[in-house]
């Protein structure tokens, strides 16, 4: 897979559809087990077949029992890009990441002090991963801003907080406007309907990613035909 994943992205709102990022995760601090016995891997290409253009999967095992086995089977089994979510610290994360198969890491403003974050900023880009800057603040898109970011993330809960707080759209809906000029926006977390993804969307973000809704779904293939269909006030 060459495709990069801020093309697929834009590729599928070009199609006319709300890029939809299911977010891979097994367990999730504030909800528990979202497997429910079900294959990560199998799920992930129930997903690629219901029209996600690209993937995030959580590696984090602490918390979410995520793993880079995981990420590293869902990348063998997918033709989508992937984006790796943890709580990346070093360089040697990154190619980690790289030689699993990701496309995109995931980089926290809120964990990491600035020059850290600029060194793996950097660091990603010449390894071929495209960053994801992740904010909660005008101080942190701030940061984004001086990075030169094209990859901008608005979570809606505190990953601090391991994202156990009521998080809602607003918070993409308050920072929006101040996500650096030309940078393509993920609303991150907390989306749990159509209203609510299509008020991020308005709100200003290209893309939206979910995990703990999709994976609790009913039917999840139906639901992420439901969450991803597009609509004119949107593009």
């Amino acid at each position: 897979m060459n495709t990069r994943f801020s093309d697929a992205l834009i590729a599928r709102k070009k199609a006319g559809f709300i890029p939809v990022i299911p977010d891979i995760k097994c367990i999730s601090p504030r909800d528990g087990d979202l497997l429910f016995g079900r294959d990560p891997v199998i799920i992930a290409k129930q997903l690629v077949e219901a029209g996600a253009p690209a993937l995030s999967v959580v590696t984090e095992q602490k918390n979410f029992g995520g793993s880079i086995v995981l990420l590293k089977s869902i990348a063998e089994e997918t033709s989508v890009p992937i984006l790796r979510k943890d709580f990346i610290k070093s360089i040697d994360d990154l190619k980690i990441t790289r030689d699993s198969g990701a496309h995109a890491i995931l980089l926290i403003c809120s964990m990491l002090p600035f020059y850290l974050l600029t060194k793996l900023y950097e660091e990603a880009s010449k390894l071929g991963l495209e960053p994801l800057v992740e904010t909660r603040t005008r101080e942190e898109l701030a940061f984004a801003s001086k990075l030169g970011a094209k990859l901008v993330g608005i979570n809606n809960r505190n990953i601090l907080e391991l994202e156990k707080d009521d998080g809602t759209v607003s918070a993409t809906e308050l920072l929006a406007a101040y996500v650096p000029e030309g940078a393509l926006l993920i609303s991150e977390s907390s989306l749990k309907t159509q209203s609510e993804v299509r008020a991020a969307i308005n709100a200003g973000a290209d893309a939206v990613l979910i995990g703990t809704a999709i994976l609790q779904a009913e039917n999840l293939y139906s639901f992420y035909k439901t969450v991803s269909k597009g609509t004119g006030d949107c593009f």
